[in-house]
């Protein structure tokens, strides 16, 4: 199943094909690489004119140029959250838009659930996600990451979200060896909500492969589960990976011990011009019942 971001007002994908996106962040226009736009571009759309345009390097790696003087960082808003915006070296900017139907169906499993739900945020880069669910009235959400730096700019979204009076723990750490020492600490969560890379290293140098390190995340995933989860959410842009392998991992794990629903698919950001849909990546979601 596709599910499309299609309630922002401050971003905009404007454009794609030619293996580049045009987008509107707020009233900034970017243009960049997107593997997946691989039609054809629009003849009347002015792709010549962006604020900031990402080049990649034939070498690896690439650079930006920008037309005008552009601050260091602004932000955008999404219904009742706000985020930090910043073009990396890396291309990215910090966010990715077509995360916002994730957001959604969390926020209304947490809003809906009227009971206090903890929710547990792997993988969690700058905090969309951590964001969406202490927003949506999560007791605790707990942000786990690698990288010292995303966790300081997730740190910055949460006071954009004005969140410093929710009780959000931010800890750098390899995913994996968190999920297991609490499971030997003894705690529990009520949803967890996952977005693991194709390969990455923690801070101590542990190495992540999606493929052979998946089934063992779930599996400890599975030790720190309530008695009575809410939802289990994993997202990915691995390359070469199906949504029915998520589909199939959630099957064999949450349904038999859970029952509830699963649900996989495509999410994608709705291009302005033509009405075609730019796929983003895939998702798997297993949902109790409640």
């Amino acid at each position: 199943m596709l599910k499309v971001s299609n309630e922002w007002k401050d971003y905009e994908c404007l454009d794609a094909g030619n293996g580049e996106k045009l987008e509107r962040w707020g009233n900034i226009i970017l243009r960049r690489p997107d593997p997946q736009a691989m039609w054809i571009t629009d003849e009347d759309v002015n792709w010549e004119k962006p604020d900031g345009h990402y080049y990649r390097s034939s070498k690896g790696g690439g650079h930006w140029e920008f037309a005008r003087n552009l601050p260091d960082f602004w932000t955008v808003t999404y219904k009742d959250l706000t985020f930090k915006v910043s073009p990396t070296n890396f291309k990215h900017t910090g966010l990715f838009p077509e995360q916002a139907a994730n957001w959604d169906f969390m926020m209304n499993k947490i809003k809906n659930a009227k009971r206090p739900i903890k929710v547990l945020n792997l993988f969690a880069y700058t905090g969309g996600a951590t964001m969406a669910c202490s927003k949506a009235g999560a007791t605790e959400v707990v942000h786990v990451d690698a990288s010292k730096g995303m966790n300081e700019w997730a740190k910055e979204n949460m006071k954009l979200c004005n969140l410093e009076n929710n009780y959000i723990r931010f800890i750098v750490d390899d995913c994996l060896k968190f999920v297991e020492r609490e499971a030997r600490r003894g705690h529990k969560y009520d949803a967890i909500v996952m977005d693991p890379p194709s390969y990455g290293r923690g801070p101590n140098g542990e190495m992540w492969k999606f493929e052979h390190n998946l089934d063992k995340l779930i599996k400890a995933c599975m030790n720190i589960l309530s008695d009575k989860p809410l939802f289990f959410l994993i997202n990915s842009y691995t390359t070469g990976i199906s949504s029915t392998v998520l589909l199939n991992i959630l099957k064999t794990t949450l349904e038999p011990r859970y029952g509830g629903k699963i649900s996989a698919g495509e999410i994608g950001l709705p291009i302005t011009k033509n009405n075609l849909v730019l796929p983003c990546g895939i998702y798997g979601r297993w949902e109790s019942n409640e």
